[in-house]
């Protein structure tokens, strides 16, 4: 069976930063990862990258930035008072740290650039914006999905229902 709009594809990966060549991160310590095609459940460039192909499929795709977590906006940078940040009250903040920030959209996952006592620099692009990637992708398998997946507009994983 295809990936195609409607199917579930299960499958491992090692992501790797295309200059450096240096792995970021990879799957293979934990089940497979599990998506629903067709409902932008990964980034744009793997999801495409993934169509048509089948279970035991292994194959390398390059995505680059825009395709993946999008180029880094500067604007997303700025200073914002602590009090905005869900964080224990009398919590150290350093640099890397990642928080959240509550928005008038809601919360949102930041990292902390320089810390301050009453107001903290953040950036608020996502860790991988602006960098190219490399995955390395082994296909486990291929399913349709159910009803109630396709409701739900997402995979339900290995072990049943994730949310």
């Amino acid at each position: 069976m295809q990936i195609a709009v409607n199917k579930v594809a299960l499958f491992h990966y090692r992501l790797r930063d295309e200059v450096s060549q240096q792995e970021i991160e990879n799957s293979y310590a934990a089940d497979p990862v599990a998506y629903l095609h067709g409902f932008a459940n990964i980034i744009p460039g793997l999801e495409r990258a993934m169509l048509g192909r089948q279970s035991g499929d292994v194959f390398s795709v390059s995505i680059q930035a825009k395709d993946a977590y999008g180029e880094r906006v500067q604007a997303a940078q700025q200073r914002v008072p602590i009090k905005h940040l869900h964080v224990k009250k009398h919590t150290k903040l350093n640099v890397g740290d990642v928080v959240t920030l509550q928005t008038s959209e809601g919360p949102r996952q930041v990292s902390i650039v320089k810390p301050g006592k009453f107001t903290v620099d953040i950036d608020a692009n996502h860790p991988l914006a602006g960098r190219d990637l490399l995955f390395d992708i082994e296909i486990v398998d291929v399913r349709e999905a159910s009803e109630q997946e396709i409701a739900h507009k997402h995979a339900h994983g290995v072990g049943g229902h994730q949310h």
